[in-house]
């Protein structure tokens, strides 16, 4: 599986404002469905974000709001005032994760920041933090149905630790479940499993709770 990495120019969609970014691109010959790209969520994306999560902001109106916002907060404003909150910071020129395309559709998503962007992890006994070296935070993935099962988890996975990179990132932690052979129900592992973690390249660092580690991935010095 490989990563080619280009800087690309990215247009509006109504021909206005060009945006500069990045893009990766994957060739695999293993469980991808095809040759897939990856592009940082932008203005310019938020329809195809939008047209990923569809009208029940990918699980029960949360629009990736989960891990940005205090419980009693996000009980109300889950469904469109979530969307708008969103919508704000990806508006403000912040860049909250990574889109995943195949043929052109966008298939996936994956939440990726400085630890900052998320501060409801240092409210959970389970996940706060183990020190105090900067770090960024994975924290979770949405796949469209068509594409699960195929490794996208994994390819998300690279594409955030190279987006995390070109962001000065020296560490990279994530928070998956580990189901142990279960089958897991509803959107239980959107924070990601395990495997996926291990195969990027992550290594679990601490476990507070039996089922779910910390793991960091670690960048190598250039």
């Amino acid at each position: 599986m490989d990563f080619s990495f280009h800087h690309v120019l990215m247009t509006g969609r109504g021909g206005t404002t060009a945006v500069y970014g990045l893009m990766w691109q994957l060739h695999s010959q293993a469980s991808s469905p095809q040759n897939l790209e990856f592009y940082p969520l932008t203005p310019d994306r938020w329809q195809d974000f939008e047209r990923l999560f569809g009208e029940h902001g990918a699980c029960s109106g949360c629009w990736c709001m989960w891990w940005r916002l205090k419980r009693s907060e996000f009980a109300k404003n889950t469904g469109q005032k979530n969307k708008r909150m969103m919508k704000r910071i990806v508006d403000s020129g912040r860049v909250p994760g990574i889109l995943v395309y195949a043929g052109g559709s966008p298939a996936g998503w994956c939440s990726v920041a400085p630890r900052e962007a998320y501060p409801v992890l240092d409210r959970s006994l389970t996940l706060k933090r183990i020190d105090e070296r900067p770090v960024w935070s994975v924290v979770c993935f949405f796949v469209a149905k068509p594409f699960r099962s195929q490794g996208l988890m994994t390819s998300l996975l690279k594409a955030a630790i190279e987006h995390a990179r070109q962001g000065d990132a020296k560490i990279i932690e994530g928070y998956p479940i580990e189901p142990k052979g279960r089958r897991m129900s509803g959107s239980e592992g959107f924070t990601g499993v395990t495997s996926a973690f291990e195969r990027a390249g992550f290594v679990e660092v601490i476990r507070r709770s039996p089922g779910r580690p910390i793991m960091r991935y670690f960048v190598p010095d250039s």
